[in-house]
């Protein structure tokens, strides 16, 4: 019972967490989505990679307080505190690579090949126009890309280093700050413990952001995918199911392995008379 207790004082004390992070979630989840192609940006200063970075760990405290089950690390809200962390003291090489990791994904010669061969075989069913619109998402993709690299690129080391502490403290991740909320991700709010009631909260609330993040008329439903092509084999009738090699159970002591005498509905006969 004391264990009972204490896993519902710890949902407890995590939805209670999460209240308090909800508004920022809410302004993080679509820009998060935004950068990775929902929007291509005319420009992307360092403070915007700032917020990225700073966004996904909102994403990953979000996840953590709800308990998603972590099949994959899709934020690594830990390593964007620890970037930075170091880029306050100069490291940029990682934060070039985190950010061309999340978002230099260009498989351009490939969809253009499948646009192609959709034209060619799926006329009018809406296949090459939901390939076009992911093109166009990786596309924007990549330009916020290279927006944010070049922000960073045309400044020198000494005015980079004071434009991402400058954000860094707009966000609060000023070292010390960092320290901290690296620690809390170790705690045991943060860690797994699945759920009913926040398993329910997590689905209202993506529910919410859903509606709010696929808003774009080529996200509407019915543009999500193309249409589904009529069957060329008839349809066979309803819930029928063909078991090969069925036997019918004709006796209790044939084809009868749990001897259930009374399912046999028809009389047998034997050389003494009905049995």
């Amino acid at each position: 019972m004391a264990t009972n207790m204490t896993a519902q004082e710890l949902v407890k004390q995590k939805l209670a967490a999460f209240e308090q992070l909800q508004p920022a979630f809410e302004e993080c989840f679509p820009f998060v989505q935004q950068v990775h192609g929902q929007q291509r940006f005319s420009t992307f200063p360092v403070a915007s990679s700032v917020r990225y970075l700073h966004a996904l760990w909102i994403c990953e405290c979000k996840d953590r307080l709800l308990s998603i089950y972590k099949n994959i690390e899709r934020y690594e809200g830990s390593y964007c505190l620890q970037l930075l962390l170091r880029w306050q003291e100069g490291e940029t090489a990682a934060v070039v690579d985190f950010l061309q990791r999340k978002l230099d994904m260009m498989p351009f010669a490939d969809l253009t090949r499948q646009i192609q061969e959709a034209n060619q075989h799926h006329k009018g069913d809406g296949l090459a126009d939901r390939l076009m619109h992911g093109r166009n998402i990786l596309l924007n993709r990549g330009m916020n890309l290279i927006m944010a690299l070049d922000a960073i690129f045309v400044l020198s080391e000494e005015q980079l280093i004071d434009e991402v502490r400058a954000a860094c403290a707009q966000y609060d991740h000023r070292p010390e700050q960092i320290e901290r909320q690296i620690a809390e991700l170790h705690t045991d709010l943060y860690a797994y413990a699945p759920s009913q009631l926040l398993a329910q909260r997590n689905m209202e609330l993506m529910n919410k952001m859903g509606v709010h993040v696929m808003s774009k008329p080529s996200d509407q439903s019915g543009n999500r995918s193309w249409h589904v092509l009529e069957p060329s084999v008839p349809p066979g009738p309803f819930a029928e199911q063909v078991i090969d090699g069925y036997l019918e159970l004709t006796a209790p002591q044939h084809n009868n392995p749990a001897r259930y005498v009374r399912f046999v509905g028809r009389p047998e006969r034997s050389d003494t008379g009905t049995m």
